[in-house]
């Protein structure tokens, strides 16, 4: 085997393109458009911060009864006395996580599903057997594996610490291998390095990075991230039947919640590749490091304190709870679902039983190509630019108020989520006002409010 063949393997490998393809060229620098507060500031803040809040929430947690107070008046030395240490036994749950995910996906029937056209002029493919995979991954450990003595998922409560911290430490890696592969391997044309390290390392250079032909962004996204999501939940609540013997009307609530949301997911899972994570986002910092461990570190918090914090709703009280969390799944699928018919039909469609009120937009790509498209202006789309985050927000307090009012660390996510999907909103009409010119300007004229109608 010659040099070049292992080069040349090696490239095919990094681009995640066939051998012999057109490689992509790498990234010109493009000046950046930010202000200090977008383009330093903020990514140097949320590197500093999101580490630390991740271990800390959970010392609060496991070694001060959830309080925030406590572990505050404990002081950083009592803190760094509770730091998790990495660990071998976190690396290979990490590891046969990612492994078994990628195999699921890679193996499992799906069909071919090809994503919005890149500003690039790029349509990525995806391959959707995300319902299959759901029911493979927890099927085999929560019906097979578990009764059969293979794997205790109780367990992992125990090592969280552990995994949290390998996970924190390994994940800044792998955004460092994405910043280098960005800048010599770029999978596509949409690569952009605009000579900022800081902000390029944060915000990511590759808008859909492949890697041994691998969409990353749905294999770390929707596979290890989201499909993680709904298995530590049940995870935590495995962990609390065998500390009391029973699980909690509490935790029943809040894992259906979330567990329904998660199994929606991946049924509408190429809805998500229309989203501004998948469409918009490069895959950077933000994006790789936040799923890989914001979401285990705060989006299971409810869950997470639960298994210590017990709760006995009524009976009654907690299924008025999962029907509430119900109905707004079925609210934010109707939005999407609206948007993505009348797409997909050009307009020719209903949306609330009469003809869409549509603007039909063009916009242009980077490679010159004019694009046609309709912006949906009726139905949940015309009572708010991005109404769809209202039931989201609904959602997330659907799972977390079965933990109760009397802490505020279980509420933290819906915290978060709120600035996070307020900053989305505005990133978002940005972007929009940017792309479609004109188009967007009389969408807002017809549609007045960006989320919720009478305050914002």
């Amino acid at each position: 085997m010659t040099q070049q063949t292992v080069d040349s393997g090696l490239t095919a490998f990094l681009t995640g393109l066939p051998d012999g393809a057109p490689r992509p060229p790498r990234p010109e620098r493009t000046p950046l458009d930010a202000s200090p507060l977008r383009a330093w500031i903020g990514p140097l803040a949320l590197m500093v911060s999101t580490p630390l809040l991740s271990v800390l929430f959970w010392i609060a947690c496991v070694h001060h009864q959830g309080e925030i107070t406590t572990m505050l008046a404990a002081g950083p030395a009592s803190w760094w006395s509770h730091v998790p240490a990495p660990s071998w036994t976190a690396v290979g749950i990490i590891l046969g996580w990612v492994a078994v995910q990628g195999l699921l996906l890679a193996v499992l029937p799906g069909r071919r599903f090809e994503g919005p056209v890149t500003p690039g002029g790029v349509r990525p493919v995806y391959r959707l057997n995300g319902i299959l995979a759901w029911v493979v991954t927890h099927g085999g450990l929560f019906g097979v594996l578990w009764p059969l003595g293979i794997l205790d998922p109780g367990r992992l409560y125990h090592h969280f610490g552990s995994v949290l911290m390998t996970l924190t430490l390994g994940a800044f890696a792998f955004c460092l291998f994405l910043y280098w592969k960005g800048r010599r391997f770029p999978s596509g044309p949409d690569a952009v390095y605009t000579g900022n390290p800081l902000f390029d390392f944060f915000q990511g250079i590759e808008l859909h990075p492949r890697l041994g032909g691998v969409m990353l962004k749905q294999l770390i996204n929707c596979r290890v991230s989201m499909m993680g999501w709904t298995v530590m939940a049940c995870c935590f609540a495995v962990t609390q039947y065998q500390q009391t013997g029973a699980v909690s009307t509490s935790m029943w609530a809040s894992v259906a919640v979330l567990v329904i949301y998660l199994f929606k997911f991946f049924w509408w899972e190429g809805g998500y590749f229309h989203s501004l994570d998948i469409m918009h986002d490069r895959f950077g910092y933000y994006i790789c490091w936040g799923v890989l461990v914001w979401v285990p570190a705060v989006y299971v918090l409810p869950q997470f304190w639960l298994v210590s914090h017990p709760i006995q709703w009524h009976p009654l009280v907690a299924g008025a709870i999962v029907l509430f969390g119900v109905l707004s799944i079925y609210v934010n699928y109707q939005a999407d679902a609206q948007r993505r018919r009348v797409r997909d039909t050009d307009g020719e469609t209903t949306v609330w039983g009469k003809p869409p009120e549509l603007i039909r937009a063009r916009y242009t790509t980077a490679d010159g190509v004019e694009h046609r498209t309709v912006l949906l202006a009726s139905g949940w789309w015309g009572v708010a630019r991005h109404f769809h985050y209202i039931p989201e927000l609904a959602l997330a307090a659907a799972w977390t108020i079965p933990a109760g009012f009397g802490h505020f660390l279980p509420w933290f996510y819906w915290c978060f989520l709120l600035i996070l999907l307020t900053d989305r909103a505005l990133r978002d009409e940005k972007r929009c006002a940017a792309k479609y010119g004109e188009y967007w300007r009389e969408y807002t004229r017809r549609v007045r409010w960006r989320m919720l109608p009478g305050v914002f």
